[in-house]
């Protein structure tokens, strides 16, 4: 595959390693518009039909509401059909319900006030699905109702006019992965485009599109993969004030080729945060004024509202952390973790539901009391890759009052007097799907890497491979028996390393290399040499551009040579596979220390106990031809965890 199309054989184990085996397939991932795309009108049923309705209440003049959401996807999905359909001369107002006193989606009273205030359309985005009581007012008070939404399906649809969702079209659809921000694109874009002004949307709709897919944790194949790609490029010199003045609130402004983390941790958290603990309009506001004085005044409001949910998002992991440490529960023989307690903020709990997974490996669901009485309780659930959170709570329908999600995460309420019925269907339907080695906190790894190696022109290699994200993540990389050469903690429980690396063949050490451990303070001080998992970064200061590792997982160094042991011949032997100078090596090792090492598709390799008085020899000779093959076959059953 390298050599086919032209990529370092270390990206092309990466692609290999996220099931892209063919070269067809490798060409269409680096390059997605290569891929031809299916128009939305032959995968959406109900497209055309919205897009008649649409077109005819602007022409007509009938004023349009849209439901939106407190999370990012959510006002991002809204903030675009507003700008959308105001550009496009519609009558169009938004409402999004209350966290704290109403909780997510389309309610009854919203749809009341949609029809005390003369609204005829009402389109629902990244909500609705799960909304079948409200769309039946809404059809029995004689609105008409679009349902935009990617959440997965309920038993009972709504009695919607029509209904967009990616999940009722073809999985293998391009358009099936989407989030509700991309359905609102789809949406909006295919209006703009039947008025005839698509062009003139394109670039701001897609600015949003970007930032809504990010920030929602989207998976980034198909069609995500292909927008987001375009619209990264387009954020640095945005059309819109408000994700200017952001950008420069969260220090992302002057970024030339913004990475998705760039939104994931700085863009991201700063819409969330108002939607979890501050007023959802501030948002909107921020993303729909065409004022660059009220956007930064927005993004100002952002940023002060971000602080406080961190400073809550750390009392109540605290608390949850002590509560759990001290009580009965056991989450490892549950195989999920169930935590309530009263007065944790629920805008925020769903944040500490993922800080536990990283803690504790299981699936939590974490819930707050919503009444002095404790009678009743609301909360979120984080998943993890083997667990659907929206199945675990379907198994509870029945017991709550009200549930949604999807696979990775989700929301609940229910009455207090169930707790313990609850408890039990969740941990019976994780027991039937994970077992217990899905419990570790594993970090899975696409290659081995010297320290040696990482350098600028690798990391420019490596760009080819995003956007990265959900189901397209960064390459991970380990190398063995690193020296931890000094290590201090910085920041708010974070652990800055100096690194370096024995060279196995050479026995020399390799240059220093930076690396940062994010809230690893715990774990201070770290060993002084360990196997590491790390992603490649980079870390710029005043101008100047260093490599910087950033550590994810660590193991107790092996001793001496870590590989797979098998026998041959009589003897036993261990094996590795190392890359060096961007080939694949093998090495083995015999009993006495001696090292053979042969890079693939070479004829000659070395034998040495080490690599200065390593003597060259004929691999293509037995005994070392059937040795090969041997340790060849064992290394690839062997597999790595951290």
């Amino acid at each position: 595959m390298a050599k086919a199309i032209g990529i370092s054989p270390m990206i092309a184990q990466v692609l290999i390693n996220r099931g892209i085996t063919s070269t067809e397939d490798a060409q269409n991932f680096l390059d997605p518009d290569l891929e031809a795309l299916p128009s939305p009108l032959d995968d959406f049923p109900d497209l055309a039909l919205t897009l008649e309705i649409l077109v005819q209440a602007i022409q007509n003049g009938e004023p349009i509401a849209i439901c939106g959401d407190y999370d990012a996807d959510g006002m991002t999905s809204t903030a675009l059909l507003l700008r959308s359909l105001r550009s496009l001369g519609a009558i169009v107002e938004y409402a999004i319900p209350s966290r704290m006193s109403e909780g997510y989606g389309l309610n009854e009273r919203i749809i009341e006030d949609f029809h005390a205030e003369g609204i005829r359309v009402v389109i629902t985005v990244d909500n609705g699905i799960a909304a079948y009581q409200p769309i039946a007012l809404a059809r029995k008070l004689g609105l008409t109702v679009i349902i935009t939404d990617h959440h997965d399906i309920p038993p009972q649809i709504p009695p919607a006019n029509a209904i967009l969702n990616p999940k009722l079209i073809d999985p293998s659809s391009p358009y099936y992965t989407m989030a509700g921000v991309g359905v609102a694109y789809i949406l909006a874009l295919c209006l703009a485009e039947a008025l005839g002004r698509g062009q003139d949307l394109r670039d701001m709709l897609l600015e949003l599109f970007t930032l809504g897919t990010i920030a929602d944790l989207a998976p980034l194949r198909g069609v995500n993969r292909r927008w987001v790609r375009r619209g990264l490029h387009l954020l640095p010199h945005s059309q819109i004030p408000g994700i200017q003045a952001l950008m420069q609130i969260s220090g992302v402004v002057g970024d030339k080729n913004i990475k998705p983390d760039a939104i994931g941790f700085r863009l991201g958290p700063r819409i969330n945060a108002i939607g979890r603990i501050g007023d959802p309009v501030t948002v909107i506001e921020l993303l729909t004024t065409d004022d660059e004085g009220i956007a930064l005044e927005r993004a100002m409001q952002c940023e002060a509202v971000n602080k406080q949910r961190q400073q809550l998002c750390e009392q109540i992991e605290y608390e949850a952390v002590q509560y759990y440490e001290n009580s009965e529960i056991d989450a490892k023989n549950d195989r999920v973790l169930l935590l309530v307690q009263p007065h944790w903020h629920h805008g925020v709990i769903g944040i500490v539901a993922s800080r536990l997974i990283e803690r504790y490996g299981v699936p939590v669901f974490i819930g707050t009391y919503e009444d002095e009485e404790q009678s009743h309780i609301r909360g979120s659930a984080r998943g993890i890759p083997e667990f659907n959170v929206f199945e675990a709570l379907e198994c509870c329908r029945g017991l709550t009052l009200k549930h949604g999600g999807h696979k990775a995460a989700g929301g609940f309420s229910f009455l207090a007097e169930n707790l313990d019925t609850i408890a039990d269907r969740l941990s019976n339907y994780a027991h039937t799907c994970l077992e217990p080695e899905h419990l570790k906190p594993l970090v899975t790894v696409d290659a081995e890497a010297c320290l040696n190696d990482i350098d600028y022109d690798l990391y420019l290699e490596l760009d080819a491979l995003h956007p990265c994200g959900m189901e397209n993540p960064e390459p991970v990389f380990w190398t063995r028996n690193v020296h931890i050469l000094q290590q201090k903690l910085v920041g708010k429980g974070h652990l800055k390393l100096t690194l370096a690396q024995d060279d196995l063949a050479t026995g020399e050490p390799s240059k220093k290399i930076a690396a940062i451990a994010w809230r690893w303070g715990d774990y201070y001080p770290l060993p002084k040499v360990l196997d590491l998992a790390y992603r490649i970064k980079t870390n710029e200061w005043n101008g100047d551009v260093s490599m910087q590792l950033e550590v994810i997982g660590v193991r107790h160094a092996q001793d001496d040579f870590l590989g797979a042991e098998f026998r041959h011949g009589d003897r036993d032997y261990v094996c590795q596979m190392v890359m060096n100078n961007g080939t694949d090596e093998l090495r083995i090792r015999n009993s006495k220390g001696e090292i053979l090492s042969i890079q693939k598709g070479s004829r000659t390799g070395t034998l040495g106990k080490r690599f200065q008085s390593a003597r060259q020899i004929d691999v293509t000779q037995e005994p070392y031809f059937g040795l090969i093959k041997a340790s060849a076959i064992a290394w690839q059953n062997r597999s790595v965890e951290f």
